[in-house]
This record gives C-alpha cells, sequence and structure tokens, in this order.
C-alpha cells in the first residue's frame, strides 16, 4: 500500500476554487477504481471526484461547505501497491455534470501579499476575486476590514462581500477607534420574520440568489414595454406545427420563432449583444441566445442557442427542444449553458402577462415574453376601423442604462415586435 494526496481537480480554464458539497466516503473506509468519493460545486456545474485507484480514505483535509483552491490536497489515501493512479475522469453517466481531468500541469498558485490594517476584527487578506469586486463597488481595503468574514481563518469570501452589500454597507464610513469595544456600537435592524416552516435553499437556489443580486447592485435596470398582435404568426404556426413535425420529427413551439425574431432584431442593432468591461463595452461578434428555463427543482438555468442568427427555423427548433428536455431530465453539460450573449424569458410559460426580469451579467438586456392572449382589438381595414378578436402579447425588455439608453432599448424592442407582427402567412416549410 502507497500513499496518494488528492488535489483538488482542475475543472475549468476560468476556475481556480471549488466548494466541497459532501464526502461520500469516510475516513477509514475502503473503495474501487472509479468509486466517486465526493462532489464538488463552481458557479457553473457540479461535479464528481472518482477515486484514482482502489484503496482506502485515510484521511480528509477539508469538510463540506469548505471552498478549497485548485491543486490543494483535499485528503489522504492508502492506494493498493497493485493499483497506479489514473487522470480523474467524470464518472457520472449525466451529461450535467463537467468532465474532470487532472490537471497535466501544476496549477500556477495566485499568491499575493497579505494587507494589513489598524481595525477591529482580524481580516488581513484579500483574495484576488474579493479585491475585483471590491474595485467594482468602490470598496475600499479599509472598508473590506470591517466585513465580517465567513471563510476558513477568517478569510473573507465573495459571498460576505455580497451580503455586505445587500445590507446597504453598514461599515462604509470609518468608524472611530475605542479603547472600549463596548463603548461603539452600530444600530442594527430587526425584523421579525414570523413562523413557518424552515426550508434550507439548495446550492443552485443560492447561487441564483447571489447571482440576481450581485445583477440588481451592478446594472441599474430599466424597463421598457410593447405590444404586439401575434395573429398572423399565431395561425401559422398552428396551420403547420403538424406538418412540421412529420416533416422534420421535432415540435414546432413559439420559442424558436421568438428567438429567430430576437436574433435578426439583434442584428439590426448590434450594441445591445453586449457586455461591460471597466469603461469599455465589449460588442459580442456572436449571437448566442440564452434561454430562462425552470428546472424540474423550480430553480431556473439559462441553455444557450449558440449563433442562432446562422440557424433555420428546423434547426432553431431542434435545438430549443433538445435543450429544454436536457434542462428537464438534469442532462444540461458546461457548454450548453456557457456564452449567452442575450437572453429571453417566456414569463407567459406561466401565464404571466408580462415581466420585469433581471439581466442576466454580463449581458445588457433581457427580454420577457408573456402570455400570448386572445382579446378584441380595434383594427384597420378597407373599410376602417373594426373590431376583431386578435392574438396580442406583451414584451418587456430590462437593459442596463450605464450603456444601453432609452433609444436604443426602445427601438430594440419595436423592432423584435415588428418582426413578429410582421410574420410572413405565406411562408414555407
Amino acid at each position: 500500500m502507497s500513499k496518494f494526496e488528492l488535489k483538488m481537480p482542475k475543472m475549468g480554464e476560468s476556475i481556480s476554487e471549488g466548494t466541497i458539497i459532501n464526502w461520500l466516503v469516510n475516513p477509514g473506509d475502503s473503495f474501487e477504481e472509479g468509486d466517486v468519493l465526493l462532489e464538488v460545486a463552481t458557479d457553473k456545474v457540479d461535479n464528481e471526484v472518482p477515486a484514482p485507484a482502489s484503496g482506502t480514505l485515510l484521511e480528509i483535509k477539508f469538510q463540506a461547505k469548505d471552498v478549497v483552491k485548485v491543486g490543494e490536497v483535499i485528503a489522504v489515501l492508502e492506494l493498493s501497491e497493485t493499483s497506479q493512479p489514473k487522470p480523474l475522469t467524470n464518472t457520472n453517466s449525466t451529461p450535467k455534470k463537467q468532465n474532470i481531468q487532472k490537471p497535466k500541469e501544476k496549477t500556477k498558485k495566485i499568491t499575493q501579499n497579505p494587507v494589513s490594517f489598524s481595525t477591529s476584527n482580524t481580516n488581513t487578506f484579500f483574495s484576488p476575486l474579493v479585491i475585483s469586486i471590491a474595485k467594482q463597488h468602490h470598496i475600499s481595503f479599509e472598508e473590506l476590514s470591517r466585513i465580517p468574514a465567513t471563510g476558513n481563518d477568517g478569510r473573507l469570501r465573495k459571498s460576505d462581500v455580497f451580503n455586505y452589500i445587500e445590507e446597504g454597507r453598514p461599515y462604509k464610513f470609518a468608524q472611530p477607534i475605542m479603547h472600549d469595544p463596548t463603548a461603539y456600537r452600530i444600530p442594527q435592524l430587526t425584523f421579525d420574520k414570523g413562523k413557518g416552516k424552515i426550508v434550507e435553499m439548495d446550492r443552485m437556489r443560492q447561487m441564483i440568489a447571489e447571482h440576481m443580486v450581485y445583477s440588481k447592485h451592478t446594472s441599474p435596470h430599466v424597463t421598457a414595454y410593447v405590444e404586439a398582435d401575434l395573429t398572423n404568426m399565431v395561425n401559422w404556426r398552428n396551420e403547420n406545427k403538424v406538418a412540421f413535425q412529420k416533416k422534420y420529427g421535432e415540435k414546432l413551439t413559439f420559442t424558436p420563432l421568438f428567438v429567430e425574431a430576437v436574433a435578426k432584431a439583434i442584428k439590426d442593432f448590434p450594441n445591445i449583444n453586449a457586455s461591460v468591461d471597466g469603461n469599455n463595452i465589449i460588442v459580442k461578434e456572436n449571437i448566442n441566445i440564452g434561454m430562462a428555463t425552470a428546472l424540474p427543482s423550480g430553480n431556473l438555468i439559462v441553455p444557450v442557442v449558440k449563433n442562432a442568427d446562422t440557424k433555420d427555423l428546423k434547426t432553431l427548433a431542434k435545438t430549443v427542444n433538445q435543450l429544454a428536455e436536457r434542462a428537464r431530465e438534469n442532462k444540461l453539460n458546461p457548454d450548453d449553458i456557457k456564452g449567452s450573449t442575450f437572453t429571453i424569458s417566456n414569463v407567459g410559460t406561466f401565464g404571466s402577462v408580462m415581466g420585469t426580469p433581471i439581466i442576466n451579467q454580463p449581458e445588457v438586456a433581457i427580454l420577457a415574453l408573456g402570455i400570448i392572449k386572445k382579446r378584441a382589438e380595434v383594427i384597420e381595414t378597407e373599410k376602417g376601423d373594426e373590431i376583431a378578436i386578435r392574438n396580442m402579447m406583451y414584451l418587456s425588455l430590462s437593459f442596463d442604462h450605464r450603456v444601453v439608453d432609452g433609444f436604443l432599448g426602445g427601438s430594440f424592442l419595436r423592432r423584435v415586435a415588428d418582426y413578429l407582427e410582421q410574420f410572413d402567412i405565406n411562408r414555407t416549410l
């Protein structure tokens, strides 16, 4: 038997750390090659870490919920002499989780000299990620040092910073140093949260909550609305959906039609397909449209239709259906949810008339599509104004007012509605 140090594997080019979800074996337990030893979460997907060879778990270095840098030793194994450690690979047959491979080269650790301050707590080290967040929100090192830390050895975590920002930055201004630590107290607001069943947030819900709060703090949201008459599109789709499925083997929902119209409008107004980098605006070359999709758990995920502007309706329908099915079955892989440049949210699926969606960072706009509802509308005909039953829908666009003004946001939204209203009823399959 030989001892082997199991290290946190590299789970993506941009990922430098992972959170241990739970251990599936305990110290003293034996395992076979390929058995899953633990589950690790990143800010993108969950991953399983398999055993590189058969043996016994001797020691666990980190516990569940600990955040560990890539390359750090997380456990000590005792491997059978007849076994040779193999590169870590994902043993989960579900493509939801990302393949994990042992780095070919030793991960270069990012080091930083500790920064010390005369403060009332012991926060003296800030990771590059925390410093980056602080710069975005104009938080000084002195203010950082006053934020309560929950990480190992008093380390400040990004969740600590986001929670602090959400609370209104109560330590924003320097506090007087008192010899008597009880002589100064910052008043804390308390609320009666009531009584009831306590349901702990799962990891994905925590990530969604953090991402939404971050987005609201980052982007000044403005929401614009338009109404569109989708009667021609609805009639064409109803008349052709059976023939479409027979010809192509795919269901024809409204989603690929929406994606098609949005992609065309983005080509007309490319600045809506962008992100912000400091004082720079990055106008994306590709048009990758994310579709906000509900999971069976009730959580939300955004699979991405890549290069939507280059796909015909048949390909769009196939892509949309495959992504939606994989989402329902929890089989999305990392590439399916990566690279979105603009997001749509079909709130009408749940019966909502309209919505005020939160921007999916780092994008600068998101479109909500309400329920398609029949209403009596006044229309212009050759005989004059008449009342007719029409299929109407509200569209709402939330945009980042740092870089998208009312003209661009309103023009783009109106163009999407125009493409939907001016649908060609003579279009062939």
